[in-house]
């Protein structure tokens, strides 16, 4: 009778430490104010789903990060793009949320396995909060290389409008109309909607400029810039930054090409040519056991 009492007792202190946990969180949750994200870019599908989490980290984690951590952090995802998706408190938010998911991931995997590991656990820790990192660096990579790739199509749209008559703006304008789709276009969007806010020419193409940090837009943006203040005709200065463009990417190609057979030994050597020798000399093999037996 005591122990049913007992274990009734604890019972009941779990499921009210149960009831209290619910109810924390609920009110922890109603103190997450609402997001306007009318002017910022849309989630995608997955992030959707797990926003509600990252918004509540934000809220009651976001306080204590360190001011440099998120300065950096806000600059790393203005060179990539992403800072019109979410800012630097919900990108950290975002790794607390990767870490858990990871903890909690490799933890059931461990106890299905029936198998325990507290160095398995760490490096799921660190591997959940380092992962967004990796991540973000490699969108900066692609983005740009898809700048690098889409330049001097740009510049040649610019290019002609300036010579068909047409002001820098609408230049732009027509090149966006244009131009191919991509991280350039969307850097254009933004230069015209300073320019159409009312922010003089040179500082809307040196805000590009900061966001970007590229030598090829920052060579483009001089360029422009002083041939507007030097009374230079436009159309020619950019004319020649669309062939130099051109030509840097011609090298970035060939560059490439040469590159291919030094990183194609690797794969050779240890997929390949394994492979080719075991296929060729197993029927050889075994013969000679086959004449060895008899």
């Amino acid at each position: 009778m005591t122990d049913s009492l007992f274990i009734f007792l604890i019972a009941m202190l779990f499921g009210l430490a149960v009831l209290c946990f619910v109810f924390a969180l609920g009110r922890l949750k109603q103190q997450v104010p609402d997001e306007n994200r009318a002017y910022l870019d849309a989630l995608p599908p997955i992030l959707r789903m797990a926003w509600p989490l990252v918004r509540f980290f934000e809220h009651h984690v976001g306080r204590f990060l360190p001011q440099a951590a998120l300065q950096k952090t806000s600059k790393q995802l203005q060179l990539t793009g992403v800072s019109f998706l979410m800012g630097a408190e919900q990108f950290f938010a975002l790794r607390f949320l990767c870490m858990v998911i990871a903890f909690g991931f490799t933890w059931f995997c461990l106890g299905a396995l029936e198998k325990s590991s507290p160095m398995s656990l760490f490096v799921a820790l660190l591997v959940g909060f380092y992962y967004p990192t990796i991540w973000l660096s490699d969108v900066r990579k692609k983005r740009v290389v898809q700048v690098q790739k889409t330049l001097p199509t740009y510049l040649d749209y610019i290019t002609m409008a300036v010579e068909a008559g047409l002001n820098m703006t609408g230049a732009i304008n027509q090149a966006m109309e244009k131009g191919p789709p991509g991280p350039l276009k969307h850097e254009f969007y933004l230069v015209v909607r300073d320019l159409r806010a009312g922010v003089p020419r040179a500082d809307a193409l040196r805000r590009m400029e900061a966001r970007m940090q590229m030598s090829e837009i920052t060579s483009f943006v001089g360029t422009t810039i002083q041939a507007e203040k030097m009374g230079a005709r436009l159309g020619t200065a950019l004319r020649a930054q669309a062939e130099q463009r051109r030509s840097e990417r011609f090298q970035r190609a060939e560059k490439q090409a040469m590159e291919a057979p030094v990183k194609l030994i690797f794969p050779l050597l240890v997929f390949i040519f394994p492979l080719t020798f075991l296929i060729l000399g197993f029927p050889i093999a075994m013969k000679f056991l086959a004449s060895g037996i008899m």
